[in-house]
């Protein structure tokens, strides 16, 4: 459902991510990569605008970030819950 695309495009816009965006594995830890907490706060709130979603209070959290494949599954859940 969620592209992972948009998510590559997202990160490629996070300073510390921009050179290795295109080439990272979906289940690479991006805190290792360079992602920083203000970064993931960047992160969210680009992820927010984009999928017109928001993040509640249980899903600010460093596993929320840390791979494209839980950004994916995380936003999922978001607009999966929407629908309901």
């Amino acid at each position: 459902m969620v592209d992972e695309s948009s998510i590559r495009q997202i990160l490629g816009n996070i300073e510390a991510l921009k050179p290795v965006a295109d080439t990272l594995r979906a289940d690479e830890d991006l805190f290792a990569k360079g992602l920083t907490s203000f970064d993931s706060v960047q992160l969210m709130l680009a992820l927010e605008e984009h999928f017109d979603i928001e993040f509640p209070d249980h899903l600010l959290n460093r596993k929320s970030f840390s791979s494209i494949d839980n950004i994916r599954e995380t936003v999922e859940s978001l607009l999966v819950g929407e629908a309901a």
